[in-house]
């Protein structure tokens, strides 16, 4: 990759948008100036707020410069928080972490609340950024309540997406591969049974990674190297406590005298050097003064009694808190301890709702807001939707105990569970769930939800609140692409219901989204717990139902599967459907279904036998064949979903009856049905299920389309695959079909734009094998080897093999193409040699899509070649490719050209021209002109 990577995770593409963000272009002028589209722009424009840590495009632009100049440079940028005061002091402390982040892979810093270790590791990540060439990314924790999501909090922070057939935590360490990068992962100490894991696995797989961690307790992994972070300095030697302490005064406008500094190194003395407490004890200043702070802490040993905690450096931290908790109104006290239920920022409203009371109404918890965070004891964040409050981790554990003392913390997190069930209902009701308006807003609150859940789960009386947050957490990260979290939600709020009609839902809605994570076998596993769920229930037709979707997903997600499941389960499992389905319209369908998919798959895989035993029960009748039988089956399913009105199953029933007919060697009557499968599914809801069934349709649309030569509805199928909001993370496999379909047509500039998001995606997820994808890989090396780059061509040609592009299955493509390339070069020799193999020496998954273009191409090299059987070629190519309005009138070209009669081609380019294929249209007049 070019030195313009900046970042892990920062593509060109998005250096490029970067750059003209900091022109203050518009999205307009952005997608007119790179050749792409306006909604691709808002995509990189998103990704990048994520990566580059702001909060609105403002921001964005003021970074713009700083990434420019490290682009230049070839250095690596650091992605790290901007501290909202100065670091003061501890040169050798500073010293002595860099140099262990230098030298060991793993370093914590280890001390206790307070005592400044987060501060040290930013200043510390920013001294040795440039070192990383991937960048240096910090990782707040604080929010993260689960240690299950500490995974995904570190995804979060690289912009990181779930790649296909990847949860998060494998996508971090695929993306970031070989790079070399620091990783800051602050306050591990309440998710270690999460950080430890997955910082084991990142260090196994990622040689090049190093992580500094902050924590109060060590992470006890291997080759941990640990870095106790001391108090600010003390004594005779206390100019770092000092000087921190009149910093932070000179910040508030307060200057000390030179003949008080005794004093103040007595207050810092007193507070052990701790730098929460001596930011806390300046705060103070203007109100106390200096003799004011003097006698508030004359007497510490008093607040020190009965602390609740051993450790000398906690107990001085808890008689800071405790001294500013006194300090307080009843009322403000009353505020802070209720705000610290919050584990993300939150906004005065979201205050009122949870913290107010009888007692304390909003007016007086929006005036306590102010005051506190002119103690301190909260801090500001400014953010695109307003102004947020938030409290330092050390304040929001002590208030939490206080909270706890006073006896309010169930009330109070009843409150908090509240308000996130209604902001859940609001988030999922809103209609627009894609804006960034949207995913600010879910974004801003989803680690409050994750929190709240966790606390409710655990408790009887409120598991059935606790199982509708469950389902709005699930359906909420489903909608911002958390699919890997949306699965694991449906799947817990399986868990918190007695009801097994809710249970088997909430299963059912998990397997949709396993298919959405191209995870077949939790697809399988899902849907057999349902089966199993609702069967216990007395339920057998949907338990049906959901046997045969268990069987079906065997055959239809084969290729997601991580291990194949055993011979002879899935039909196994269709038998089982069969007897519990009886007249029920849905499960009839779902098992005409399921039939549909174990007949091809065993009759491919096994024997025609096999295959009529499993399905037919009796042999085939001898005017039966396999295809006429699938076709038959198909038709049949296709029927009974419609008698059920479920739009979901005649999808997936058009699907079956579009693989029948390809099998069957009728592409354009499965064109047709894939058309009608599109259309159906246009007009349904965003749901996990429909969105399975669209990624798969517009895929298989696009594919066809090239296959029957409808390039222009290929093309915006493609279009379509590319924007859907699933794929927002996917841009290898989602422009995947754009760029096969843009290679064909001859729109080479788009091909060359769109490559460039491939690769980085690709490259992101781990450069996993993924055979599907090599045909977009090879139309990459075609538009080079039409623009004469074979230096080019030979890297993505490299690249398709890479990808599983050398297997068999294969072939058919890869020969289209470089016929292709060859054909322009004047070279028909070996542009036939290519295309050696009779086309029906290839079965049927092997040619697929291609048969048209092969035997047209064979046909014009034929031509070119001065084959002996140019003409045979031709004649069989015609009958072939009747009906096909772009290899059609290739094979008639060639004809022409047989016929010596280039009179016939500029009609000919008149018929590309209405099909929309450009580069085929400029070859048939350049043809003619050759022969002028």
């Amino acid at each position: 990759m070019s030195k313009s990577k900046l970042a892990a995770g920062i593509s060109d593409r998005e250096a490029e948008v970067l750059a003209l963000v900091g022109q203050h272009r518009s999205n307009a002028e952005i997608a007119a100036q790179l050749f792409i589209s306006v909604r691709t722009v808002e995509t990189h424009v998103s990704s990048l707020l994520r990566k580059v840590g702001v909060a609105d495009r403002r921001a964005l632009a003021g970074r713009a410069s700083e990434f420019e100049q490290a682009a230049d440079s070839g250095a690596a940028v650091a992605v790290l928080p901007a501290p909202l005061t100065s670091f003061v002091g501890r040169e050798r402390e500073r010293a002595s972490l860099r140099e262990a982040v230098r030298t060991h892979r793993q370093v914590t810093a280890l001390g206790p609340g307070g005592v400044g270790k987060t501060r040290l590791a930013l200043a510390v990540a920013a001294d040795v950024s440039s070192e990383f060439t991937g960048g240096a990314w910090f990782v707040d924790l604080v929010p993260v309540t689960d240690p299950a999501m500490a995974g995904a909090a570190v995804a979060r922070a690289l912009g990181l997406g779930e790649q296909q057939g990847r949860g998060l935590d494998d996508s971090v360490s695929a993306a970031l591969g070989e790079r070399r990068v620091l990783l800051v992962l602050d306050n591990c100490e309440h998710l270690l049974d999460g950080v430890v894991p997955f910082i084991e696995d990142l260090l196994a797989h990622c040689a090049n990674v190093t992580v500094l961690a902050t924590s109060r307790a060590r992470l006890m992994v291997p080759f941990e190297q640990v870095y106790p972070v001391p108090p600010l300095s003390l004594g005779d030697d206390a100019e770092d406590a000092v000087a921190l302490f009149l910093d932070r005064a000179a910040a508030l406008g307060w200057s000390v005298d030179a003949e008080q500094l005794d004093q103040v190194q007595e207050i810092c003395g007193r507070l052990d050097g701790l730098a929460l407490a001596i930011e806390l004890a300046a705060a103070r200043l203007p109100t106390l003064g200096l003799d004011g702070l003097g006698a508030s802490l004359a007497d510490p040993l008093r607040l020190l009694v009965g602390g609740r905690r051993a450790d000398e450096r906690h107990q001085s931290v808890r008689a800071t808190l405790d001294w500013s908790q006194a300090l307080l109104t009843a009322e403000d006290r009353c505020v802070l301890r209720r705000v610290a239920v919050f584990v993300a920022p939150f906004t005065a409203a979201d205050a009122m709702a949870v913290a107010g009371s009888p007692e304390l109404d909003p007016i007086a918890v929006a005036d306590g807001l102010a005051r506190l965070t002119e103690q301190s004891l909260l801090t500001v964040v400014r953010a695109a939707r307003g102004t947020r409050y938030r409290a330092l981790e050390t304040i929001r554990q002590y208030e939490r105990e206080e909270l706890a003392t006073a006896g309010e913390l169930d009330e109070v997190l009843a409150h908090h569970l509240n308000w996130c069930a209604a902001t859940a209902d609001k988030l999922v009701a809103d209609p627009a769930p894609t804006t960034r308006e949207w995913r600010s807003a879910f974004d801003a609150v989803a680690d409050d939800m994750r929190a709240a859940l966790t606390w409710a789960a655990v408790l009887p009386e409120r598991r059935a609140d606790a199982h509708a947050l469950a389902i709005s957490l699930a359906q909420l990260a489903f909608r911002r692409n958390l699919i890997g979290e949306s699965q694991r939600r449906y799947e817990q709020a399986a868990a918190l219901t007695d009801d097994p009609v809710a249970a088997a839902a909430a299963l059912r809605r998990a397997a949709e989204v396993a298919g959405c994570r191209m995870r077949g076998e939790d697809m399988y596993r899902l849907y057999r717990a349902a089966a199993e769920t609702i069967g216990g229930a007395g339920d057998s037709a949907a338990s049906a139902r959901d046997l045969a979707t268990a069987a079906i997903t065997v055959y239809r997600m084969s290729d997601t599967f991580a291990q194949p499941v055993a011979a002879g389960e899935a039909a196994a499992l269709l038998s089982e459907a069969r007897e519990l389905a009886g007249a029920d319209p849905a499960a009839v369908a779902a098992v005409a279904l399921a039939e549909c998919g174990v007949l091809v798959d065993l009759a491919v895989a096994e024997s025609k036998t096999v295959a009529s035993e499993a399905i037919l029960s009796t042999d085939l009748s001898e005017s039966e064949t396999l295809v006429t039988v699938a076709i038959s089956l198909a038709q049949r399913a296709v029927e009974l979903a419609d008698h059920t009105g479920d739009p979901l199953a005649r999808s997936a029933a058009l699907d079956a009856l579009a693989a029948a007919q390809c099998w069957a060697g009728d592409v354009f009557a499965a064109a047709e049905t894939t058309r009608r499968r599109v259309a159906l599914l246009a007009a349904l809801p965003v749901t996990p299920a429909s969105a399975l069934e669209r990624v798969n349709a517009l895929s298989e649309s696009a594919d066809i389309g090239i296959g029957v030569g409808d390039l222009r509805d290929a093309r915006r199928w493609a279009e379509q695959l590319r924007d859907l909001p699933l794929l927002a993370e996917r841009g290898d496999f989602a422009g995947s079909a754009l760029l096969v379909v843009d290679a064909l047509l001859g729109n080479l500039d788009e091909v060359l734009t769109g490559s460039g998001q491939f690769v980085d995606s690709w490259e992101l997820s781990g450069r996993p094998r993924v055979p599907s994808l090599a045909p977009a890989a090879a139309a990459v090396a075609m538009a080079h080897g039409l623009r004469g780059d074979d230096a080019a061509r030979a890297e993505w040609l490299a690249i398709a093999d890479a990808l599983g592009g050398t297997s068999d299955r294969q072939v058919a493509y890869r020969a289209v193409f470089d016929a292709i390339v060859l054909l322009d070069r004047g070279q028909p020799e070996r542009a036939l040699a290519e295309l050696a193999t009779e086309p029906d020496e290839l079965d049927e998954q092997t040619i697929w899509i291609w048969r048209h273009w092969y035997v047209a191409l064979r046909a014009e090299a034929a031509v070119l070649a001065g084959h002996r059987d140019a003409r045979g070629f031709v004649a069989a190519a015609r009958t072939t490719v009747s009906g096909n309005p772009i290899a059609g009138p290739i094979v008639e070209r060639a004809g022409a050209l047989l016929d010596d009669d280039r009179g016939r081609l500029p009609a000919l380019a008149a018929e590309f021209e209405r099909a929309d294929c450009p580069y085929q249209q400029a070859r048939s007049l350049s043809l003619a002109a050759d022969g002028a």
